[in-house]
C-alpha cells in the first residue's frame, strides 16, 4: 500500500490566531501581532484550575483498599489494562485483548495518582505566576500525604503495578503507570527554588523519590522496563531523567543521555521519524504521540548545554527533528493519518502535546509551538488525561518566555 503525503504544516493562520489570544484553551488576549508570553497564555486557565484545587483534600493510595492485590495498604497496585477472563475458562487466567481496556480492573490507585500529578503541578504553576503561599501550603499538604506521613505515604517501589489475574502479582511494565510522578517531581523543584517549599520541608520528599529512583533503576522488574522497548523504555527513560534531576544524581542523567542516544532512538525511530513498533499496535495514533511526547521530554530534562539531546541525530538522520517533522503534520491535519483509527479513544487525539511546544522552542521552529497553541489543554477523558502526564508548562519554562511571533510581512 503506497503511504500517502503527509500534509503540509503552515504556520501562519495558527499562529496568528494564539498571538491574538483566540487559540482555544484560555490564550491571553494581546495585540495582534504583538509578542505573548507563556505566562500570559497560561494565566486565566492556571488560575482558575488552582482555586478550584484549593477545595480538594489529599487522597494517597491508602484511601482505597485492592483486595485483588498481593501487597499491603500503602502499596500501590493496579491491573494489566488488555487482559480479560478467558470465556473458555471463566475461572482461569485472564487473556490478553490488545487495546482494549477491562472495564472491571481496578483503578483507584491510578486514579488517585492522575489526580495528584493534575492538582500539585497546577498549584505549584499557580505559585510561581503569583507568589501566593495558598498554593504552595495546599501543594505541600498533598506532597507530605504521598511521600511523608507514615498513615497515608505510598511505599517507593512498584511490585503490585499491573497485576494480571492468574498469572503475576505485578510487572516491570507497571513502572509506566508512575510517570504520573514526573510532573511533580518537577513541581517540587520549581516550588523548592522559588521559595514555596523549604529546604527541609522538601528533603523527606526527595529521600522519597531518591528510594524510588534507586528501586526502579536496580531491581528486577525496573530493568526489565528499561529495556522493554517501545514506550516503556521511553517512559522509564522520562522517569529515570526527573527524579535524577530532583535529587542531583548525576550518575542516572548521564546514563538517560547515553540510553537516548544509544538505545531509545536505534531501537524505536525508522528512517522516517516514525516509531514502527507503536505503529503496529490497535491504537497507533494514541501511541506514536505517547511515545513522541515520552522521548521529548526525555530530551527537555536531561538535555545540557554540551550536549542537546533535541538537536542530537544519528549518522542517518534520525533524531527528535526527524519524530516531529513526521508526526506533526498529522497532528495539524488528522484526516491525512495514513493507518486505521485506534480501537478506542481515536476521537480524543490530538491534545496539547507537549514535544510540540518545548521541540519547537529548542528546534527553533515556530509552526510547532503554534500548533500547539491550537490544541486542548485539559482534557477530561481519564484515558487521555492517563496518556498525557505533562501539562503545565509552567513548570518547565520561565513563565515570561516570550512564544515566537510570526512575520506580519
Amino acid at each position: 500500500m503506497t503511504t500517502p503525503p503527509r500534509p503540509a504544516l503552515s504556520v501562519g493562520l495558527a499562529l496568528v490566531l494564539a498571538l491574538a489570544g483566540c487559540a482555544p484553551g484560555g490564550a491571553a488576549s494581546v495585540e495582534a501581532g504583538g509578542a505573548v508570553t507563556l505566562a500570559d497564555l497560561e494565566r486565566e486557565r492556571v488560575l482558575s484550575a488552582a482555586d478550584a484545587y484549593l477545595d480538594e483534600p489529599p487522597v494517597t493510595v491508602t484511601a482505597a483498599v485492592a483486595e485483588r492485590s498481593a501487597g499491603g495498604r500503602h502499596d500501590f497496585y493496579s491491573e494489566g489494562d488488555y487482559w480479560w477472563p478467558n470465556p473458555d475458562d471463566p475461572g482461569g487466567p485472564y487473556v490478553r485483548r490488545d487495546g482494549l481496556t477491562n472495564p472491571d480492573n481496578f483503578v483507584a490507585h491510578r486514579d488517585a495518582m492522575r489526580r495528584l500529578s493534575v492538582i500539585v503541578p497546577a498549584l505549584a504553576a499557580a505559585y510561581r505566576l503569583t507568589g501566593d503561599d495558598r498554593y504552595a501550603a495546599h501543594a505541600r499538604r498533598h506532597l507530605d500525604a504521598w511521600f511523608v506521613d507514615e498513615s497515608t505515604r505510598m511505599t517507593p517501589n512498584l511490585l503490585y503495578a499491573q497485576a494480571i489475574s492468574g498469572r503475576v502479582t505485578g510487572r516491570g511494565i507497571g513502572i509506566i503507570d508512575t510517570v504520573h510522578l514526573v510532573e511533580v517531581a518537577q513541581a517540587v523543584r520549581v516550588l523548592e527554588a522559588e521559595g514555596g517549599v523549604d529546604a527541609e520541608a522538601a528533603r523527606p520528599v526527595k529521600a522519597w523519590f531518591a528510594d524510588y529512583l534507586d528501586w526502579m533503576t536496580t531491581h528486577e522488574y525496573g530493568t526489565d522496563e528499561r529495556d522493554h522497548g517501545n514506550n516503556h523504555s521511553s517512559a522509564w527513560a522520562l522517569q529515570a531523567a526527573a527524579f535524577a534531576r530532583l535529587v542531583a544524581d548525576e550518575a542516572v542523567l548521564a546514563d538517560v543521555r547515553r540510553r537516548f542516544k544509544t538505545v531509545l532512538l536505534p531501537d524505536q525511530m525508522a528512517a522516517d521519524g516514525s516509531f514502527p513498533q507503536e505503529m503496529e499496535r490497535t491504537k497507533p495514533y494514541g501511541y506514536a504521540l505517547f511515545n513522541l511526547d515520552m522521548l521529548g521530554m526525555v530530551a527537555e530534562i536531561a538535555s545540557t548545554p554540551d550536549d542537546d539531546l533535541w538537536t542530537f541525530a544519528l549518522p542517518d538522520g534520525r533524531g527528535m527533528e526527524r519524530a516531529l517533522d513526521y508526526m506533526a503534520p498529522y497532528v495539524a491535519d488528522k484526516s491525512a493519518w495514513p493507518l486505521p483509527p485506534d480501537v478506542m479513544y481515536d476521537d480524543a487525539w490530538p491534545v496539547r502535546h507537549p514535544a510540540l511546544l518545548f521541540g519547537g522552542l529548542a528546534l527553533d521552529e515556530p509552526a510547532y509551538v503554534a500548533l500547539w497553541t491550537t490544541l486542548e489543554a485539559d482534557p477530561t477523558e481519564a484515558e487521555v488525561v492517563r496518556n498525557f502526564p505533562v501539562r503545565q508548562p509552567l513548570l518547565w519554562e520561565p513563565p515570561r518566555l516570550p512564544l515566537p511571533a510570526t512575520s506580519q510581512g
